[in-house]
C-alpha cells in the first residue's frame, strides 16, 4: 500500500467541492484519458453551462434581433449588470466600485489615463519584479507619453539578496527612500513567474502615507486569493477573467475604482457612451455625463456572447464562495508542495513562498532543462513553460483533486533527467 496515495484518496472523499469538477470540460489525452490539467493560472476550464449560456444569447439574436436589447431572457442592455454583484463577491468589494469591460491592458491604460497624474517631482512608477511584459510595455508607454523617460521614471521591486522574492521589508524601504517621487503604485497581485503574492493592503497603506496613487493588476490572483479591495484600499485595480475565473480565451476584464473616487468627476478620463448616465443616455445628448462608481469609465456596448460565457463560470463562483475554494486551495498546493520536496527535490526546486499567505494555488517548478516540460507534456500534463527555466502547475480547486496531485508527482519522479 502507498501510504502517500491512500491520504490522496480520502481526501478526495471528504472534499465538499469534488462534485464540481464535474461542471467542467477536462481535456483528454489521445488515449481518451482526462489529462492532469494544472494550467489553470493560464487558461481555465470550460464551464460545462458556458455553452448554453452562449447559445441562450445566440437563439434571442436570432428571434429577437436588435430588439434582443430589451426582449432577450437576459436583456442586452443591462446584461453587464448581472455580473457586476458576483465578481464583487470575488474581488471583495461594493458592487458599485466594480464593472467588467475591455481587455486587461486596455483597462490598465484607462485607469492609468485617471490614476497616473505625473509633475516634475513626482513621476516615477514602482512595478512589480519581473512584470508580466504586457504590463512594463503598457507602463513604459505610459511614462513616454507623459513626456519621461523610463529609465528614470520606471523603479522595479527586487528580490531580496539568494532570494527570488521581495520582502515586505525591502518594498517598504523603497517607498519610504523614494515615495516621495513616487507618482503611482501598480504592482502584480501575483507575480506571473515565481507565484508571489503581495500583501495589498500594507502596500497600500505605505503608499498612501508617502501619497502615492496605489493600482494592482490581479490578473494572477482574482478568482484565486481573497481579496478584499474595498477594505484594502487602493485605488484601482484590473484584472483578467481567462485564468482562475474561466471565462474562456481572451475574455473581458473587470475594474475595481474605490468608492471614495466615485462621485470625483475632475479624474481625466478616456469617455465613451456606455459609462454615460444610463437615465438618459438614449436621448443622445451632446455632453457627457458620466455615471458614479466604475461604470463611468466604460466605453462601448458589452460584448454579450463573452459575457454569457463569464456568467457561467461566476455562476460557479457564487455557489462556492472564495473562503471555501480558499480553503481546500491551500490544503491542495500545500499537498503538492509536500511531495515534491519529499519526492522529486533532485528534478525541480520550487521557487513560490511557503507560506501560504504570500502565494496562491500556482507553484513554479524550476529546472535544469526544458526537456523535463516536454517528457510531462507527452505523459498527459498540462502545465506551462515560462522562460528561462519554470515549469508552472496550479492546482485549482474547483476542477483538481488531490489524487491527480499525487499522479503528477509519480510522473515527475519517473522521468529522466
Amino acid at each position: 500500500m502507498n501510504p502517500d496515495f491512500d491520504y490522496a484518496l480520502e481526501q478526495d472523499r471528504k472534499d465538499l467541492l469534488a462534485s464540481y469538477r464535474s461542471r467542467f470540460h477536462i481535456p483528454k489525452t489521445e488515449k481518451g484519458e482526462d489529462t492532469i490539467y494544472f494550467c489553470g493560472n493560464s487558461l481555465g476550464l470550460m464551464p460545462v453551462t458556458a455553452e448554453s449560456y452562449v447559445m441562450q444569447e445566440l437563439e434571442d439574436w436570432k428571434i429577437h434581433g436588435v430588439e434582443g436589447h430589451t426582449r432577450a431572457r437576459n436583456p442586452w442592455v443591462s446584461y453587464h449588470e448581472l455580473l457586476t454583484h458576483p465578481m464583487a463577491e470575488v474581488v471583495g468589494a461594493l458592487p458599485h466600485e466594480v464593472v467588467v469591460m475591455n481587455s486587461l491592458t486596455v483597462n490598465l491604460h484607462l485607469l492609468m489615463v485617471s490614476f497616473y497624474r505625473p509633475d516634475r517631482g513626482r513621476y516615477k512608477i514602482l512595478i512589480d519584479y519581473s512584470p508580466f511584459p504586457s504590463d512594463r510595455y503598457a507602463v513604459e508607454s505610459q511614462v513616454k507619453y507623459h513626456g519621461f523617460d523610463p529609465a528614470d521614471a520606471i523603479i522595479e521591486l527586487n528580490p531580496d539578496p539568494q532570494s527570488e522574492y521581495v520582502s515586505p521589508a525591502g518594498i517598504a524601504e523603497i517607498l519610504d527612500r523614494q515615495g516621495e517621487e513616487i507618482a503611482l503604485v501598480m504592482i502584480g497581485g501575483v507575480n506571473y513567474y515565481t507565484g508571489q503574492a503581495y500583501d495589498i493592503r500594507e502596500i497600500t497603506r505605505l503608499a498612501h502615507r508617502k501619497g502615492c496613487v496605489v493600482g494592482f493588476d490581479l490578473a494572477h490572483a482574482a478568482g484565486n486569493l481573497r481579496l478584499s479591495l474595498h477594505d484594502d484600499g487602493p485605488d484601482f485595480a484590473a484584472w483578467c477573467s481567462y485564468k482562475y475565473l474561466n471565462s474562456g480565451p481572451g475574455a473581458l476584464s473587470g475594474i475595481f475604482v474605490h468608492d471614495r473616487h466615485k462621485s470625483d468627476f475632475s479624474l481625466p478620463r478616456f469617455t465613451g457612451w456606455w459609462g454615460h448616465d444610463k437615465k438618459v443616455r438614449f436621448l443622445m445628448g451632446r455632453d457627457f455625463i458620466p455615471m458614479e462608481g466604475a461604470e463611468g469609465w466604460q466605453l462601448s456596448n458589452p460584448p454579450i456572447l463573452s459575457m454569457a460565457a463569464m456568467r457561467a463560470s461566476l455562476d460557479i463562483f457564487a455557489e462556492v464562495g472564495m473562503d471555501a475554494l480558499r480553503q481546500k486551495s491551500e490544503k491542495l498546493t500545500a499537498w503538492l508542495e509536500s511531495l515534491i520536496k519529499a519526492k522529486v527535490s533532485d528534478k525541480v526546486r520550487i521557487i513560490t513562498p511557503s507560506d501560504p499567505d504570500q502565494r496562491g494555488c500556482q507553484l513554479s517548478l524550476q529546472v535544469s532543462d526544458k526537456k523535463l516540460f516536454h517528457t510531462i507534456t507527452a505523459k498527459g500534463i498540462i502545465a506551462d513553460w515560462r522562460e528561462p527555466d519554470v515549469i508552472r502547475v496550479a492546482p485549482v480547486p474547483l476542477y483538481n483533486s488531490f489524487t491527480e496531485v499525487w499522479k503528477f508527482v509519480d510522473i515527475l519522479a519517473s522521468c529522466e533527467v
